[in-house]
């Protein structure tokens, strides 16, 4: 499974990227199981978001959602985390 997560907006308006394939990896299940439960709460287009707020395009092998804050599901704001933690 390939993840994509791409940060924009916040009080600099710093874009930050990353991506993991984990496809190999001894989690991949842990992976798969939060990659769904975050698309299941994700919006076919971008969200209106707050000021200074950040907002988020995730792609989960081709399939493409947006999401924003303040209104991440706990799974998206983890997946979200681990993703820009973990990727390159």
């Amino acid at each position: 499974m390939r993840i994509r997560v791409r940060r924009t907006g916040g009080f600099a308006g710093i874009e930050r990227h990353a991506e993991v394939d984990t496809s190999g990896l001894p989690d991949a299940h842990e992976w798969q199981a939060l990659a769904e439960q975050a698309v299941a709460g994700g919006r076919g287009t971008p969200p209106i978001g707050v000021p200074d707020g950040f907002s988020y395009k995730i792609t989960v092998d081709g399939k493409t959602f947006y999401a924003a804050d303040p209104r991440l599901t706990d799974e998206q704001r983890r997946l979200i985390s681990r993703v820009l933690k973990e990727g390159a």
